[in-house]
């Protein structure tokens, strides 16, 4: 799966893709594109509102768990950056961010490490190239 966002986020360069994940326990299961509606994509994300309510209507009538989101950022680090944590939710939700080549994983918390938003957690990929979150704290 991660490496098929990877290759989603370098045929969309310039521009930043984005999307939700599903699963439990942490991992991830499948995903769900989404259009990003932003004003400018590319240098911001923004789900389409449409696919997110989607995905929580399911979700409360017995579909899968949404577990967080993925975005890519073309053109830069797998760094949250100022602008995603102002658009988190400090909901413990996952946030996955690609740039075609590495990938991070942080949880959202109110008082995070990154951006007061962001905490950093290990990224296992199987078969796939991951980063630790942790080596972008910095």
């Amino acid at each position: 799966m991660l490496a098929d966002l990877q290759q989603l986020a370098l045929a969309a360069a310039p521009q930043e893709i984005c999307g939700i994940l599903f699963g439990r326990d942490g991992r991830v299961s499948a995903r769900r594109a989404a259009k990003n509606v932003a004003d400018d994509p590319l240098r911001h994300f923004e789900i389409d509102p449409r696919t997110l309510i989607a995905a929580e209507r399911e979700q409360r009538n017995g579909g899968e768990r949404i577990l967080g989101y993925y975005h890519s950022h073309p053109n830069g680090p797998v760094k949250p950056s100022t602008t995603d944590a102002e658009s988190a939710a400090p909901d413990g939700r996952l946030w996955l961010i690609v740039n075609g080549q590495d990938a991070a994983a942080w949880h959202t918390a109110k008082n995070g490490e990154i951006y007061g938003r962001f905490d950093a957690i290990t990224l296992d990929c199987f078969g796939a190239k991951g980063q630790t979150a942790a080596e972008w704290k910095s």
